[in-house]
């Protein structure tokens, strides 16, 4: 009897656990089965939405164009260099000032009041220079009392100067050509120095500024000069000399480019207005153009994905030429195809698609 339940004790130590892994074999399967079965399966051969162009031949000599911004050649914002009451703001926004033209008036009534005190002071010490001159000639007084009052003659005339020169400082003048662009106080506002009264801007002169990517940028050299149109009025040609070339990437990879170009004799062309430079493609001709988002594969072995009955097809292609964000095809290629030019999520070569 101990034999048989020694032997059965025996056959459920190997039952078990086999019954155990047999389960949890069969559970885990389960849960496979029911995982895959909530996952997407992607159907290859469901149609897919793409946009796509006919080819057609182009000439590709035509001008292309870097856009840009118009910005002032000289800004500056305008400050009294003493302080005082404004008693009288002579300009207003939008208002054309000359250089050393009037703008802002100060209070200066108690300088002039200081500087007449002054002017009697010289007065009195100038006769007392020509006395203590004739007096010191016969020698009625010691010659120190004639070197003090031609001291103190000297100081008083530098402190009449300097009155001067602070009565003309109440009186604030333009540093040079330009448009008042900003009043930034009013009458009766106290000024004191570095604290900006009005912006005054030199437009008649503008900087003009694109940035170009590092392929483009041998297109530029410095004193040339280059056509420009503001978007605003892009039938007025301007013209613009280089003046910088950018040695240093911006956070785009380009490189800047500045132009000073000078403005209509109306002053149209405003500060911050959008603009574009104008150039002509260094090669010229007919032929198969596409925009550079179509072309797929590496740089080697450009691609794109040919529409035929229905179905997307890689077609290796050959470049010839670059013009900004087009590609000019050599061979692979023909005039009537129709190439994908959106929509390439989930597209392979082969797949069926639906050209929106």
């Amino acid at each position: 009897m101990n034999t048989k339940s020694s032997m059965l004790k025996k056959a459920l130590y190997i039952i078990i656990p086999l019954a155990i892994i047999a389960i949890v074999v069969i559970k885990l399967k389960n849960n496979k089965e029911i995982t895959l079965s909530k996952v997407y399966q992607y159907d290859k051969g469901q149609a897919i939405n793409v946009q796509a162009d006919t080819l057609q031949i182009e000439n590709f000599n035509a001008e292309f164009s870097y856009s840009g911004t118009f910005e002032p050649n000289k800004e500056t914002k305008i400050s009294a260099e003493i302080q005082g009451k404004i008693n009288e703001v002579l300009v207003d926004v939008g208002s054309v000032v000359n250089k050393g033209q009037s703008l802002v008036l100060l209070d200066n009534s108690l300088l002039k009041l200081q500087l007449q005190t002054i002017e009697v002071q010289i007065e009195g010490l100038e006769a007392d220079v020509n006395r203590y001159t004739i007096l010191a000639k016969a020698d009625a007084i010691q010659g120190v009392q004639l070197e003090k009052s031609v001291l103190g003659l000297k100081s008083a005339k530098v402190q009449k100067a300097t009155l001067v020169e602070q009565i003309n400082k109440t009186t604030i003048k333009a540093p040079f050509n330009g448009v008042v662009t900003a009043k930034l106080s009013e009458e009766g506002a106290f000024a004191a120095p570095g604290v900006p009264l009005l912006q005054i801007t030199d437009i008649t002169t503008l900087k003009f500024t694109v940035n170009v990517p590092e392929k483009d940028l041998s297109q530029f050299k410095l004193n040339q000069s280059y056509s420009l149109s503001a978007d605003a009025y892009s039938k007025i040609l301007l013209t613009g000399k280089t003046t910088m070339i950018g040695s240093k990437a911006n956070m785009g990879s380009s490189f800047p480019v500045q132009f000073t170009v000078n403005n209509t004799s109306d002053l149209k062309i405003k500060s911050g207005m959008f603009g574009k430079v104008l150039l002509k493609s260094e090669t010229s001709g007919k032929g198969i153009i596409i925009p550079s988002s179509a072309i797929q594969g590496t740089e080697n072995q450009p691609q794109v994905y040919i529409v035929k009955n229905g179905k997307a097809l890689l077609q290796n292609i050959t470049i010839s030429n670059k013009i900004q964000n087009k590609a000019v095809v050599s061979s692979g290629l023909n005039e009537g195809d129709v190439i994908v030019t959106n929509g390439f999520i989930n597209l392979f070569d082969g797949a069926n698609v639906i050209v929106k």
